[in-house]
């Protein structure tokens, strides 16, 4: 066994899986791969166990998105590996910048490193009005939560070290995981630290997060953020 485990939770991606699994595995070093199949009604699943070296898990219910990636975290627990890595199943994130994230966590200056989209300016990629002002709104609220300053808090690329993994195993947002889980892990102690990824477009399917849906989902988001700033902390040693 591998000492990383990079963690893709995957709803309906057939047609995207296979190409971000071949990028991992061009990348990857000292990695294990785990699928988490989120009760897809297409053929994920199939497409994952064609590929070798690459574990699946197929949940018989749809959990979304923080159960998804919450049951990663806990296979990753349970089976004792020292880092984790959340990598989004569309084809968006480069699997050459995962040693990026990495090395923050391995060399012990973070517990927690986002690849953050918006430390500078990326040519192949530019987020909508909407949601640039949205990720904002989100910076500003998380500042004044946690003290920590964070460009990117609904990135899907993060890497971890173990104490964070076995927190987030228990403790792992369901609604909103991406903003909710920085704002729990900073009131819980965690260092968070963020590098500079690039993205890639979308090739098959559509983000759920789009056009007037945008305003609704910052507002209930704020909302989730602020009832987690609440949530009595955690005792994770």
């Amino acid at each position: 066994m591998n000492k990383t485990l990079i963690i893709v939770p995957a709803f309906n991606e057939a047609g995207n899986i296979e190409n971000a699994i071949a990028d991992i595995e061009m990348h990857k070093k000292e990695y294990d791969i785990l699928v988490i199949n989120d009760c897809s009604t297409d053929n994920t699943s199939e497409v994952v166990r064609r590929i070798k070296n690459c574990t699946v898990i197929d949940l018989p219910v749809n959990l979304g998105i923080g159960g998804a990636v919450q049951t990663g975290f806990r296979y990753a627990s349970e089976n004792g590996y020292e880092y984790s890595v959340q990598f989004d199943g569309d084809g968006q994130h480069n699997a050459a910048e995962i040693e990026k994230i990495l090395d923050p966590v391995q060399n012990g200056k973070a517990d927690v490193v986002i690849g953050s989209r918006f430390l500078k300016k990326e040519p192949n990629f530019r987020s909508t009005f909407a949601r640039r002002k949205g990720i904002y709104i989100f910076k500003i609220v998380n500042l004044i939560l946690t003290g920590q300053r964070i460009t990117d808090n609904t990135s899907g690329f993060r890497a971890y070290n173990k104490q964070a993994t076995e927190f987030l195993s228990h403790n792992y947002p369901e609604d909103y995981p991406e903003p909710e889980s920085v704002v729990l892990l900073g009131r819980n102690g965690f260092k968070i630290k963020e590098v500079s990824v690039s993205m890639k477009e979308r090739q098959n399917g559509r983000s759920s997060i789009a056009g007037l849906r945008i305003p609704y989902y910052m507002f209930k988001v704020l909302l989730s953020v602020l009832m987690t700033s609440l949530r009595k902390r955690k005792n994770y040693a």
